[in-house]
């Protein structure tokens, strides 16, 4: 979420070693953190442009998808809102563009794809097992299906999706309207049973769905309903107790979505509060792993500036994460340790857990202009690999939303300039201390 500027006063003591920076387009309007150890991307993909001459695209949460036959081959999944969902090659050349579904009526939202993740081994009806993009449509309140088929190199990815998928939480296509709909996802297989699982978050809100995915006999894929679970909303503090300020009606919604395959765990991080974890049959209490530097500090929502107004920080924050708490990703490193990879939307870096030594908290890192593209701020989603791509990533990759690309040629900079960022994994090994 391109969240504006909130907390008004008191934010500028919350990030140490920050620099200013110009309000345009590709040079973000808020500082960023250059304290922490700098990677630069091997490549980058097309800029995107939300207006209307530009379709209304909006770089937000990518995915790798690992061909496992080829996998200097495999791809890379970005969501696009209005855009719908681009394919892209490891050297960020785009693929396959597949659209959002327009709107259905005059007065209704139009498709806005927002999160995407990758089930793996899916039975189809024709025998074959077959990996599948998943998507979280924001604006139609759907989550959607795309079958994923490395032998067709020019069009990778086919809709699947049921005609009939039904709304994920809205009880009604009015409040499909209202935009309280499906937001962040990440996917798992209970390895007990075979079955397989999308969670979803909800826009606007602290709840976060659990829905069993089913294929049809006729090979569409559609799901249901199986729980949802609400993050709280308020906090005890040594103070009493907190809520982050929010626009009124509005909860501290949840986007950033993984899963640990290995112990069903599934990282959740609420944007204004920090990294949960809990697990992903979202049936125990959740644990809150790490907090947002702004947890704790009092703030009011005034309505004539449309801000959370804030008081002093009494200190109850975390270290490493300024909010909001966004993309979540994991990948293995050569040593064995898994490690969570957490954006810090609010001053543009990266923090690492160990999730192999209790989630402790490992390094940081930022992406930082370079020969090939220019930097990543205000990130959205990410996406990592610890698994050889061939020769263009053979230590892996990491992928991260750009909020603030530098113009594209001809661009005056004052159009949304979004697109992804490629990084070769062992320069963050590197810069974050990991191994």
């Amino acid at each position: 979420m391109h969240r504006r500027t909130r907390l008004a006063a008191g934010l500028a003591v919350l990030v140490t070693g920050l620099t200013a920076a110009t309000a345009t387009a590709s040079t973000p309007p808020l500082p960023g953190n250059h304290s922490v150890a700098p990677v630069y991307a091997k490549a980058e993909t097309r800029a995107l442009f939300d207006d209307d001459a530009g379709g209304n695209s909006n770089a937000d949460d990518p995915a790798i998808w690992y061909n496992s036959a080829h996998p200097g081959s495999s791809l890379v999944l970005g969501t696009a809102k209005e855009g719908g969902l681009d394919v892209y090659r490891l050297d960020g050349s785009l693929v396959q563009s597949l659209p959002a579904p327009a709107a259905p009526g005059a007065d209704s939202s139009p498709g806005r794809f927002n999160n995407v993740d990758v089930l793996t081994g899916v039975r189809f009806p024709d025998g074959r097992r077959s990996d599948v993009a998943v998507v979280t449509d924001r604006g139609r309140d759907r989550i959607r299906f795309y079958r994923i088929d490395g032998s067709r190199p020019g069009a990778p990815l086919t809709d699947v999706t049921d005609t009939a998928v039904p709304r994920a939480f809205a009880a009604t296509e009015a409040e499909v309207d209202d935009q309280y709909t499906a937001y962040g996802t990440a996917v798992w297989r209970d390895e007990d049973t075979g079955r397989s699982y999308v969670l979803a978050s909800r826009r606007h809100t602290p709840d976060l769905g659990l829905f069993e995915v089913r294929v049809t006999r006729s090979g569409t894929v559609t799901y249901a309903k199986v729980r949802t679970l609400t993050l709280p909303s308020t906090f005890r503090t040594p103070g009493g107790t907190w809520s982050p300020c929010q626009d009124p009606g509005d909860g501290p919604q949840i986007e950033g979505l993984v899963v640990d395959a290995d112990e069903e765990d599934v990282y959740i991080g609420q944007e204004d509060v920090g990294v949960w974890k809990v697990d992903a049959d979202l049936d125990d209490d959740p644990e809150l792993v790490d907090r947002v530097r702004q947890f704790g500090i009092p703030a009011v929502y005034d309505p004539v500036s449309d801000e959370c107004v804030a008081g002093a920080d009494p200190g109850y924050g975390g270290e490493h994460i300024t909010a909001d708490t966004e993309g979540l990703t994991l990948f293995r490193g050569p040593s064995g340790h898994q490690y969570l990879i957490v954006s810090s939307q609010g001053d543009y870096t990266y923090s690492v857990y160990d999730t192999s030594d209790d989630d402790e908290w490992a390094g940081s890192f930022r992406v930082a202009p370079g020969a090939v593209a220019d930097g990543s701020e205000e990130t959205d989603g990410i996406a990592a690999t610890g698994r050889g791509l061939g020769t263009a990533f053979p230590n892996g990759l990491f992928v991260a939303q750009d909020g603030y690309n530098a113009p594209a040629s001809g661009d005056d900079g004052d159009r949304t300039d979004t697109n992804y960022k490629l990084v070769d994994l062992s320069d963050i090994l590197r810069a974050a201390g990991v191994r």
